[in-house]
């Protein structure tokens, strides 16, 4: 298992998966998933470097301290601004510099996480925050299917502390789905990656053993076929108007055919329809959607 050194030549036709993993303890169940990742993938033939972040120590708050040298507005500090221009001129901090190059290498990434407060905990939140920079994780012209990392996959794997039920529709936590909407569409496709559907562990902290063993056994099944799975489906650019003049708005004529189906068109472009059943954890028909032309 690689840690910490992108840099590896081992086989330039080698292909590369990133474990962006995040819980305090090594005796964890996340630290078990994260431990069978690596050895099923590492079987399979794939280089996998693994980013550790609590023992990693890695900075959470995105700061000053981010942009080496001078700032080009030092009156009012726009982090968005800064780190574009650090990027461009080489100047971004190198813890940031060194998780961009593990970005850059690999074909996929799999966040490894607790569920923390319907989102990723503080210290991967940080991570997406200070390595998904302007410039190099995404632009006002390439973003979603345009996006800088289309040709990439990424993937969230996660515990729960609720039940599956309590993430139903129905139950009280409401709808895994729109849970995962800012995640899944917001971060990961904006960049342009294309999102494998989520694997959810349900509770394991409350399960016997033999269900947790279970889990882990059906996680390794899925890893075996992974990167030739059909990504989720999210709404392409083509169905938009591209232009400040149109909003960024859906095409009249989409919202015309969106009309006959009785489903929104994703989870959050849903026009008031139902949503999509599954849309956020589950590959969708293609004839589900409007065309793109």
């Amino acid at each position: 298992m690689v840690q910490t050194d992108p840099e590896d030549t081992h086989s330039m036709a080698q292909k590369t998966v990133l474990i962006v993993y995040a819980h305090q303890s090594p005796c964890s169940f996340n630290s078990a998933l994260k431990d069978v990742a690596v050895e099923e993938l590492e079987e399979q033939g794939y280089r996998v470097i693994v980013s550790d972040l609590y023992a990693m120590d890695f900075r959470a708050n995105a700061t000053r301290e981010d942009i080496i040298g001078e700032l080009k507005n030092p009156h009012l500090f726009q982090y968005g601004e800064e780190t574009l221009h650090a990027w461009m001129e080489h100047r971004l901090s190198d813890d940031i510099v060194a998780e961009q190059r593990k970005v850059e290498e690999a074909e996929l990434i799999i966040f490894q996480f607790p569920l923390y407060w319907f989102s990723v905990p503080a210290i991967m939140k940080g991570w997406m925050d200070r390595v998904l920079t302007q410039g190099f994780a995404f632009s006002l012209e390439k973003m979603y299917n345009y996006g800088i990392f289309k040709d990439k996959k990424a993937m969230l794997s996660f515990t729960t502390g609720a039940t599956q039920t309590m993430f139903s529709p129905e139950g009280i936590n409401g709808d895994i789905n729109v849970a995962l909407w800012p995640l899944q569409n917001g971060t990961l496709h904006f960049c342009g990656f294309q999102i494998l559907a989520p694997q959810i562990f349900w509770s394991p902290a409350f399960c016997p053993d033999m269900v947790r063993t279970a889990m882990l056994d059906g996680w390794r099944a899925r890893l075996k076929g992974l990167l030739k799975e059909k990504p989720l489906t999210f709404a392409p650019c083509e169905l938009f108007d591209l232009s400040f003049q149109g909003g960024f708005l859906l095409r009249p004529d989409v919202k015309k055919e969106l009309n006959s189906q009785p489903y929104g068109l994703t989870t959050g472009h849903h026009l008031g329809k139902p949503l999509p059943p599954d849309n956020q954890i589950k590959t969708q028909p293609d004839e589900s959607r409007p065309k793109a032309e």
